[in-house]
């Protein structure tokens, strides 16, 4: 198993959700479970309700069963996991067989537990036996999820070994040999990155591994046309420094991505968003709102200073030779009448906490309103300026002019004029790096920034690579390969601005409030989401009917929890929310990684009793639906 970046070679085992692969396909279901878990016990049982429950802890045990057989197939398949996954599916059958004894009537009491013979009596027993399922079988997950990470790892090596080879090749025979293996490789190693992408819940991870991603897509035809014009100019400096650029932005992309996936983070780095306007004006708002209920919720100093931060990051836009003078003017004028209503703001304040008041004032009322109101302002004016520099900027390079000129130039084989165009391009990149950094203040979601930063940084690399593979066909002139070479770069370079253009489009969408939930680009093409055929989405409905009739068994027969249980009831409403998400995945070998929060676990272990019971055994009801689902 490969080491992360740091070398230590663990992964985060942390039971925390990363993945979202089929929880919206249940969401219909779970509504079902509400009802259960919103009773309490009868001291009399009616027969109906007995026979309710017993069918339950029936479908528990042909569930978990199922459940543990997977796992045992993992523990067969993956020795390193063999003698933990063993005792995790052994504890899961176990407890399975505990929760349909218990529920079954007419049986006696299971060895697991001590006391009277039902659930209905034996409350203890149950709460027992139900937190050694949830606990195995979040155990299992977590081991299976282990198994994703190690087979993308184990992808990744390959790649990296045949990264090395092909970059040491010297006859075009090698080198076709190698890169026939390599394209091989590195579409599987797509297909797994992709799955774990279009898993991953964590919006910002997933908009990091699509940007890694999105370079290796574009640097493998990079690859092969830098790769091929060394080989046929082995002598030529500038087709070298072209070819060692792809394979270090390759293998910095292949890190990228091992970082996503393992949680870890280069050795002594942090790695964070550097804080935009957008998101200091965000934090801003919401302390000065928080005023509203709380006086004493923060020291005053503070407000300023946060104040002070984002005044301080427009200086990227009033600096920037870029910006008009009209512009510059209008950005100074609204950051001094932030300051100004922000004065006025801690003035009132400070006189309300001098009476000793509870709450703000009217004039305190007011001079929030005036402050959020004065930032606001602030942002929209930087949209502004932002959105019309980009849009300025994408119409103005429409015809992509540099870049023909340096194609004829390379072919004419006039050094001179491709160091002019070269110049030119490079002015082109400066305006662009600029434009996507003032974006990334403006863009409205994590996401999104994430996605300027690529953007940012794709024109800062790709015009040096355009630039060196220009000056090897003007080299060689009468080179076909040099010629492909630069127009592989010039693709890709006119690719990223069609993507500025998509990015433009989502943070006019965020900012307008059109777009609840970005979607962000990265130039990348994902895997589809599953689709099911008429006849899943049959047995679908099939087992969603008999769910429903089960719970309406037991809702004729019984009444609402006490109020003072609400809190359990809560805790349980969420754990089934998640859980048949979890159950679900380790049935579905292509779609894996749903694991559950240590934190909410142990807040779930410690409040559960009967009326969570209920809970786990209709959620392990989903484990026995996803074996029909993806069998």
């Amino acid at each position: 198993m490969a080491s992360s970046p740091c070398g230590s070679g663990n992964f985060d085992s942390g039971l925390e959700i990363k993945t979202r692969s089929v929880e919206q396909t249940l969401v219909p279901l779970v509504s079902q479970i509400t009802t259960l878990i919103n009773h309490k016990d009868k001291p009399k049982k009616s027969e109906r309700t007995q026979q309710a429950i017993q069918r339950v802890g029936q479908a528990v045990s042909v569930a978990v069963g199922r459940f543990v057989g997977v796992g045992e197939a993992i523990a067969v398949e993956n020795e390193e996991l063999k003698e933990e996954m063993g005792m995790a599916c052994f504890e899961a059958r176990r407890a399975g067989d505990a929760i349909a004894k218990l529920t079954d009537v007419g049986m006696p009491v299971a060895p697991l537990v001590d006391g009277p013979k039902t659930v209905f009596s034996n409350r203890t027993g149950m709460v027992k036996a139900a937190r050694m399922l949830l606990s195995s079988v979040t155990k299992v997950l977590v081991l299976a999820d282990r198994i994703v990470i190690k087979q993308i790892i184990t992808s990744r090596n390959k790649v990296l070994v045949t990264l090395e080879q092909l970059e040491r090749v010297s006859t075009f025979q090698e080198f076709v040999q190698i890169f026939s293996q390599f394209g091989n490789q590195m579409v599987e190693f797509a297909h797994l990155t992709g799955d774990r992408q279009n898993d991953l819940k964590d919006e910002n991870k997933k908009a990091r591994m699509a940007a890694a991603r999105a370079v290796l897509e574009k640097c493998t035809m990079m690859l092969l046309t830098a790769s091929k014009t060394c080989l046929r100019h082995p002598d030529c400096e500038s087709a070298r420094i072209n070819k060692d650029a792809v394979f270090h932005r390759m293998r910095f992309a292949l890190e990228q991505v091992m970082e996503i996936v393992t949680d870890a983070r280069p050795c002594g780095e942090t790695k964070v968003l550097p804080l935009s306007i957008y998101t200091g004006i965000k934090d801003f708002k919401s302390n000065v709102e928080g005023l509203h209920e709380g006086l004493y919720s923060l020291p005053q100093q503070a407000l300023f200073d946060q104040l002070e931060a984002v005044v301080e990051r427009t200086e990227d836009f009033t600096d920037s030779a870029y910006t008009s003078h009209e512009h510059r003017e209008g950005i100074l004028q609204l950051c001094q009448l932030a300051r100004q209503d922000t004065d006025q703001l801690i003035a009132a304040w400070r006189e309300a906490l001098s009476l000793n008041a509870k709450e703000a004032s009217e004039e305190m009322e007011l001079s929030i309103l005036k402050t959020c109101q004065s930032v606001h302002e602030l942002r929209r004016e930087l949209h502004k300026v932002a959105v019309g520099r980009a849009a300025d900027l994408l119409k103005l390079h429409a015809e992509h002019l540099p870049l023909r000129a340096l194609k004829a130039s390379g072919g004419e084989g006039n050094l001179e004029a491709v160091a002019e165009y070269a110049r030119t391009l490079s002015e082109q990149k400066e305006q662009l790096v600029e434009t996507c950094r003032l974006l990334c203040h403006v863009s409205g979601t994590e996401p999104l920034e994430i996605t300027c930063m690529h953007a940012e940084e794709t024109f800062h690399v790709t015009v040096p690579q355009i630039i060196s593979a220009a000056q090897t066909l003007a080299l060689h002139p009468s080179s076909k390969i040099a010629k492909e070479n630069l127009d592989v770069f010039c693709e890709a370079w006119e690719s990223q601005l069609c993507d500025m253009g998509v990015l433009l489009r989502e943070i006019n969408d965020v900012f307008e409030g059109r777009r609840g939930v970005c979607k962000h680009s990265a130039n990348l093409k994902t895997v589809k989401a599953v689709k099911l055929d008429t006849e899943e989405q049959s047995t679908i409905s099939k087992l969603g009917l008999e769910l429903r009739l089960l719970t309406s068994d037991v809702d004729t027969e019984v009444e609402k929890w006490e109020d003072q249980e609400q809190d359990i009831v809560r805790q349980g409403q969420s754990m089934s929310s998640m859980t048949p998400a979890v159950c679900l995945s380790l049935s579905s070998p292509g779609i894996h990684q749903l694991s559950l929060c240590r934190h909410q676990l142990s807040l779930i272990y410690q409040s559960l009793d009967c009326h969570s019971i209920i809970i786990i055994i209709i959620i392990t009801l989903f484990i026995q639906y996803s074996t029909f689902q993806y069998k």
